[in-house]
């Protein structure tokens, strides 16, 4: 039986807002011409929270075993990793 309480609507809606907030947040810095290293890490911590939001309340992870979790979480922290180092590879 699965004993996980369902989410509320508000709660999935204040999420959404979160992540429309944070998206709109990436635009205006792409759109500002903003460049270098801490906006590039600005972005992707930006990126990995807003991942990490959809993993967790909309692809339902929040309730399962916290393997599940790290997967993703691990595998985020590998895709952001590589871009950040290509990022930087390309600055050389």
């Amino acid at each position: 039986m699965d004993n996980a309480k369902p989410q509320s609507n508000l709660f999935s809606t204040v999420i959404w807002l979160v992540l429309v907030a944070l998206t709109i947040m990436t635009f205006c810095l792409g759109e500002a011409g903003m460049t270098g290293k801490g906006v590039m890490l600005t972005l992707l911590a930006i990126t990995m929270i807003k991942s990490q939001l959809v993993a967790n309340y909309f692809m339902g992870l929040r309730n399962t075993k916290l393997l599940w979790r790290a997967i993703m979480l691990v595998y985020f922290f590998i895709v952001g990793g590589l871009i950040a180092l290509a990022y930087t590879i390309a600055l050389m």
